[in-house]
Order: structure tokens, then sequence, then C-alpha cells
């Protein structure tokens, strides 16, 4: 009997010890995180303030939508920190558990983003992060700090895939989409405008469907995504829908969102549901 209990206790030390081990892991990874925030939250140059005479250039739907994103006067802010709630659905369209979400980003489209949540509710949390900063991506996620559910780094597939994220999301950094920062415009019909931006060496395109006012309705683009049946990547449609605006600090940005994989398709997955309740522009 006391041999089948040292064995025992060998397996519950060893245990704790992983326990130890991989919290001690998971603690790194925020910290990291927390620090590539900070580097994107520090301030660049001033870049002025919202002049509509800048958009004298552009066509007339990129025109319309600018004017109507950001105020005349507002100082000129390239980098956001959020504060976001909604749902966040694990799985695929036919499969999936829909989990409750809370979550912290700082944004400073096109260079990088990193977004910090909390996702699920009892037995199951998730904590962790996504990160895209100087040309690299991960993402790193935790169940309970304790078991890693997700941990991938460094692959050149994962950073053309943040870089793409990191330019849909540009709709809650207007500014962001100036010319002066390298977008670069195009009409895509009466009431849609495309901008591109090249970032490490690929043109990556996202096109705003509009209202008459210049409402941003959709949000949409082609994304480097092993998000298909065969789990390879390739390029596929992303993007969603706007339901909600509302304004922070001069800008007036999607408050309430649903984006997910195939946007525009029948296999369209929108398991992304967010509401921005808390925007600050640094």
């Amino acid at each position: 009997m006391s041999i089948l209990r040292t064995f025992l206790l060998g397996l519950l030390l060893l245990a704790v010890l992983a326990a130890v081990v991989a919290h001690v892991v998971y603690r790194l990874d925020m910290r990291q995180a927390r620090s590539a925030s900070m580097v994107l939250a520090a301030p660049d140059a001033a870049a002025g303030t919202f002049d509509p005479a800048m958009l004298a250039d552009l066509p007339e739907p990129a025109r319309r939508y600018l004017a109507y994103s950001i105020a005349p006067g507002t100082a000129l802010s390239t980098t956001v920190e959020l504060r976001m709630e909604g749902t966040f659905a694990l799985g695929d369209r036919e499969s999936h558990r829909i989990m409750p979400m809370i979550a912290s980003q700082m944004l400073a489209p096109p260079h990088g983003f990193v977004w910090i949540p909390d996702i699920g509710s009892g037995l199951m949390r998730i904590w962790g992060s996504d990160g895209y900063t100087h040309g690299e991506a991960w993402t790193r996620f935790w169940v309970w700090g304790l078991i890693p559910v997700a941990r991938l780094s460094g692959t050149d597939n994962l950073a053309l895939s943040a870089a793409a994220r990191s330019i849909m999301e540009a709709i809650w950094a207007p500014a962001s989409l100036l010319p002066q920062n390298g977008a670069r415009w195009q009409a895509a019909g009466d009431d849609a405008a495309q901008v591109n931006f090249e970032v490490a060496g690929q043109e990556l395109a996202m096109t705003l469907t509009l209202s008459e006012e210049g409402r941003p309705l959709t949000v949409s683009m082609m994304r480097w995504s092993d998000a298909n049946p065969e789990g390879r990547f390739r390029w596929q449609p992303f993007g969603g829908t706007i339901e909600e605006m509302g304004a922070f600090g001069g800008y007036t940005i999607p408050t309430r969102i649903a984006v997910g994989n195939h946007f525009g398709t029948d296999d369209y997955f929108p398991f992304f549901r967010a509401e921005i309740v808390d925007a600050r522009y640094r």
C-alpha cells in the first residue's frame, strides 16, 4: 500500500510541477503581449488636426467615408486603445460553441495590434493574446492560464493573416486611412471604396460599402487564412456587417459588428460579434 501511495504522490507532485511550469510560461506570454501593447501605444509626432480639404484628391466614396468618420479639427491619431465585449464562437459553421467575451486592444493600423481577451465562463475560461508587431505575429491562448490551446508565433502565414486584420480594423482608427499614412484609395462603385496598403511586400486591400451619408455598412477583404475544410492557407473572403456607430474623441466608428470567414458566400460564419464600449485615441 505504501508503494501505491508513493506512486500516487509522485504523480500528484509531477502534475503540480507541470501546472506551475505551464503557468509561468503563460505569465511570460502575457508579459510579452503587454510589452508589445505599450510599444504600440507610444505616441508619435503630432500629425496635426483634420481638415476636410485633405480629402480633395480622393475618390468621392472615400471622401464621403472619411468626412463622416472624422470631425473637422480632430487631432489626427493613428493609434487607439479599445475596450469591447461580445461573443466568440469556437468551431465552425456546422459545429461551434458561442462563448461570452470581453477584451482590450491596442491598435495602430497597419503597423500592428495586440488583442487581449477573456473568453468563456465557468470551467471554460480562455485567456491570452493575438498580436502583430514589427512584421511578426502570434496567437497564444490558455485555459485558466494552465493548459495551452493555441500557441503559435513566428510563421510567415500567421504574419500575413495578421497583417490583413490590422488593415481591416483600421475602421476603428480612421486617421490611419488618410493618404498621408500610406493609404491609397479608389472607388469600387457608387457606394463603395477600396483602400490599399503595402505591408511586408504584399498589397492588401480592404473594401467598405457605404450609405449615402458615408456611414460604413460592410467591411471586407481577401485574407490569407487556413479557416477552410482543407486547413490550408489560401486567399479567401473575410469580412462582416457594421450594425451600429458611435462617436469617441471626434471619430465616428463602428460600435457593433459581426465578422467572419467566407464573407459574401454561402459558407459565411460570423464567429466574432463585438460591441465597442470605449475607444481612446493616442
